[in-house]
C-alpha cells in the first residue's frame, strides 16, 4: 500500500512541505537571542531559508518541476542540508545539553520528531520518483 501511494504522490506535495523549512528564519531569531548557538543557528537557518527558498520557486514555476536535474541538484542540497542540521544539533546537544533547550519544548520540539523525518522520507521519496520517472 505504501509502495503504491509512493509511486503516485504529486512531487508538488512532497516539494511543498519543504516549505517548512522557512522555519530557518527563526532558528536565527533564536540564535540572535542567544536561544541557540549561533554557530548552529546560522549554517541551519540560513540552510533551511535556501532550500525553502529554492522548493518556493519550483512550485511557482512548473517547468521546472520537469527538470530532472534541476530536482536531483536541489533535491540532493535539501537532503545534505537536513543531514548536517542533525549532526550540527546532535553535536551541539552532546556538548552543551541546555544549548539546544529551544529544540525541546513546544512548538519546535515537532522539528525533530515529526518534520524532520518527514522532510527526509520526502527526500527519500522524490529521489524514488525522479528516477522511476526517468525509466518510463
Amino acid at each position: 500500500m505504501v509502495r503504491d501511494w509512493a509511486g503516485i504522490v504529486d512531487l508538488r506535495w512532497l516539494i511543498t512541505l519543504h516549505l517548512a523549512r522557512f522555519v530557518g528564519v527563526y532558528f536565527l531569531i533564536l540564535g540572535k537571542r542567544g536561544d541557540l548557538p549561533q554557530a548552529f543557528a546560522r549554517p541551519a537557518g540560513f540552510g533551511d531559508i535556501m532550500i525553502a527558498t529554492i522548493a518556493l520557486f519550483i512550485l511557482v514555476v512548473p517547468e521546472l518541476q520537469m527538470l530532472r536535474s534541476v530536482l536531483l541538484s536541489w533535491n540532493t542540497l535539501g537532503l545534505v542540508d537536513i543531514l548536517l542540521v542533525i549532526f550540527g544539533a546532535l553535536r551541539f546537544g552532546l556538548r552543551d545539553w541546555q544549548s539546544m533547550a529551544a529544540l525541546r519544548q513546544l512548538p519546535l520540539s515537532l522539528l525533530p520528531t515529526f518534520i524532520v523525518p518527514l522532510i527526509i522520507a520526502s527526500h527519500v521519496l522524490i529521489f524514488v520518483r525522479v528516477k522511476t520517472r526517468a525509466q518510463n
